[in-house]
């Protein structure tokens, strides 16, 4: 049986049409899955992410634990509130979770991780966390509302207690500050700003309602995923998985080696990657018509292949957009074969468009 967010007959309410995603009920749209898209894009959008997951890691070695578990460096983290992006690794460097980790205080960071992969980070984190003397903590008590797009963030502060939007209004990007449960964090996966609300599930429904009257747009998953593809910002188990590394996915930036003395998880493999890479990941913009999707064939001008691992129609740029992964020595131009007949594509360094402009 699929499990239900706290918004679920808010969404039957609205006449999404719902689908199976990661064991969740999910609105994959509502209305009109490009005016979401355009809607974020262009003003306010917001999104019921409550089938996500908060992890809270509690104790005095929680900083040390996270050293050892991501492949990003916690160190960094010294401001109360502040963010971080990275990987949770397996010993032989593949992907278990990309995540967001926050800094709450010296006993306690905060994780924000994928629906599909919740379980399995609960059961590596509670493994790992035993020797370290943390708590792990799964907040199901608590759902998540993300809320993106140029004029995302006037529109909730006067929603918050009055001292919580005047700090959140402060905030730079990557960071959060909180009241109570209330937590705002403002970080996005859409390319826009904006912030993502955890908050028990009573309130997420207020909020909502709140959002709905202040004229912000619901959107569904559609619209999610092409927001995130025009950002050029990976999906688990479609870009990354736990056969795939950080430095083949194209988040080689998430990977912080500086420390020597750092022996996270996966760190061995992946400085044996550095000097002996077989794997890349590149943008591609399709020069004709029709739409490249994840799975299509790539091949180089050199001989080199590979395939796509994400693509379809950017709604922004109004043309056909991916994310490909080839050989390591592939040299460009690239072309993809669609129904039996390769296609020229041109290639660009992701993101494709950000804060509403197109960058490629």
């Amino acid at each position: 049986m699929l499990k239900h967010t706290a918004l679920h007959a808010e969404h039957l309410r609205l006449g999404a049409r719902m689908v199976d995603f990661a064991g969740w009920d999910m609105p994959i749209q509502y209305a009109s899955q490009l005016d979401e898209h355009h809607a974020v894009r262009a003003s306010a959008g917001m999104f019921d992410v409550a089938h996500m997951s908060a992890i809270d890691l509690i104790g005095a070695q929680t900083r040390d634990l996270l050293r050892h578990l991501l492949a990003n460096d916690v160190g960094r983290l010294r401001d109360t509130g502040k963010a971080l992006y990275s990987c949770l690794l397996n010993h032989a460097g593949g992907v278990i979770d990309d995540l967001i980790v926050y800094f709450m205080d010296e006993t306690w960071f905060r994780l924000v991780v994928n629906a599909g992969t919740t379980d399995k980070d609960l059961a590596w984190l509670r493994a790992e966390a035993q020797a370290f003397g943390v708590e792990v903590r799964h907040r199901s008590d608590l759902g998540i509302l993300a809320v993106q797009g140029p004029h995302a963030r006037e529109r909730v502060h006067p929603l918050l207690p009055p001292e919580l939007a005047q700090r959140a209004g402060e905030m730079a990007p990557f960071s959060a500050s909180w009241h109570g449960e209330l937590f705002v964090g403002r970080t996005g996966y859409t390319g826009e700003d904006g912030y993502e609300l955890v908050l028990p599930h009573d309130e997420l429904r207020c909020i909502w309602a709140g959002l709905l009257n202040a004229g912000v747009t619901p959107c569904g998953l559609g619209a999610r995923d092409t927001l995130r593809l025009e950002a050029g910002m990976n999906l688990y188990g479609q870009d990354m998985d736990e056969t795939v590394s950080p430095l083949e996915c194209g988040l080689a930036w998430t990977v912080s080696l500086t420390d020597t003395h750092r022996r996270f998880i996966g760190r061995d493999p992946l400085e044996a990657q550095r000097l002996k890479p077989a794997r890349k990941t590149v943008g591609l913009v399709l020069e004709g018509r029709g739409v490249l999707r994840s799975h299509m064939a790539v091949r180089a001008a050199n001989g080199a292949g590979g395939e796509l691992t994400s693509g379809g129609y950017a709604p922004t740029m109004k043309g056909s957009i991916a994310l490909a992964r080839v050989a390591a020595d592939a040299v460009g131009p690239y072309e993809v074969e669609i129904r039996g007949q390769w296609h020229a594509v041109r290639e660009v360094k992701p993101p494709f468009v950000r804060h509403g402009k197109v960058l490629v």
